[in-house]
């Protein structure tokens, strides 16, 4: 398995990206998976629902499996929040992951930049940043820049940044 990062302020387009260049990957053969870090409390269950109602009892996990789907619901109960490390390693074996977040983290990562957000770039504070896609020329920028329209020229970029995942250090939250 590979993986690569999307990292970017809020409003920046990543989830847009990322929307995009799955279905293009997957076209090419490959089979992908995603990570993605909420900066928040989160729910895939709701209220009325069995799942939601075993959790609330105390459950530590809620297994709901379909025809169609299964998914785990695992509750923290004030336990540390889990590293991108801890959850790849519970993924199941994919070509690429790819990884919504974890801007912190030291895996390689696409930036996407929109000068509008009104944020500062994440480059150059961060050596694990491999590329920038972004609407608008940029100078001065030390790693290459792809137009953030060209979803072509980001799935390769991603792809020929991507690695390993036993090689490399991603324990970050």
């Amino acid at each position: 398995m590979r993986m690569i990062g999307l990292a970017g302020w809020s409003g920046s387009g990543k989830t847009t990206l990322l929307a995009n260049v799955i279905p293009r990957i997957v076209a090419r053969g490959l089979t992908v998976s995603t990570v993605k870090h909420a900066h928040h409390s989160f729910d895939i269950d709701r209220p009325g629902k069995d799942s939601h109602t075993h959790r609330m009892a105390g459950a530590t996990e809620v297994v709901v499996g379909s025809l169609r789907r299964w998914a785990i619901v695992h509750e923290l109960r004030e336990a540390p929040e889990a590293t991108l490390t801890m959850l790849v390693a519970k993924m199941s074996p994919v070509d690429l992951i790819l990884v919504e977040g974890y801007k912190g983290g030291s895996h390689p990562k696409l930036e996407v930049y929109r000068a509008e957000v009104g944020k500062p770039l994440l480059h150059p504070g961060d050596p694990a940043i491999v590329a920038i896609a972004s609407d608008a020329p940029i100078p001065g920028i030390r790693v290459p820049r792809v137009d953030l329209n060209d979803v072509e020229a980001i799935v390769d970029t991603l792809l020929r940044h991507a690695a390993p995942v036993g090689g490399m250090p991603v324990a970050a939250k």
